[in-house]
């Protein structure tokens, strides 16, 4: 498992998360989520997920809120 804060998110139910030492913020989706709600993210929010390759490269998988 990885860890990251929120780096933003959208109104279309996905976001991305900054990883401390990668200049490239990694992509999530609220399908990842993992006990806890995407109206409870707030930007700045510390998440612990693992990384898979996807269809548009990196994603963030098993998304859940520390």
């Amino acid at each position: 498992m990885q860890q990251g804060i929120i780096a933003g998110l959208t109104d279309k139910g996905f976001g991305f998360i900054k990883i401390e030492g990668q200049e490239k913020d990694l992509f999530f989706h609220s399908n990842e989520l993992v006990n806890v709600s995407f109206d409870d993210l707030r930007q700045g929010d510390k998440l612990e997920f693992e990384v898979e390759n996807g269809d548009k490269g990196p994603k963030a998988v098993k998304v859940s809120k520390i």
